[in-house]
């Protein structure tokens, strides 16, 4: 009867141990992604701010609407409406940065 409460509470202990290791190990693999995602949107911003400026040293604007209308377009296509959201959000980071 002690092994089988023993193992019944190992079982048990397995079962509580699982769920939370896999929610711990998932959310080590999120933050490790919004790390590289973070660094992306970064050398985006980085690479709007040379776009921006050899637009504005030659005569342009610093904003190119039918540009940001792709860049909404091919998010909203990819993402649904969220991803509209998400774009508005990338270009405000990118605008007038230089």
């Amino acid at each position: 009867m002690t092994t089988m409460t023993a193992t019944t509470a190992t079982a048990t202990t397995a079962k509580t141990t699982a769920p939370e290791q896999l929610i711990a190990d998932s959310r080590r693999r999120i933050d490790a992604l919004d790390d590289r995602i973070i660094g992306l949107i970064q050398e985006r911003m980085a690479v709007s701010a040379v776009i921006q400026e050899a637009r504005l040293s030659s005569g342009g604007r610093r904003v190119h609407l039918s540009r940001e209308m792709e860049v909404l377009s091919h998010w909203s296509g990819a993402l649904g409406k969220p991803g509209t959201t998400l774009a508005m959000t990338l270009l405000e980071l990118c605008r007038g940065r230089v």
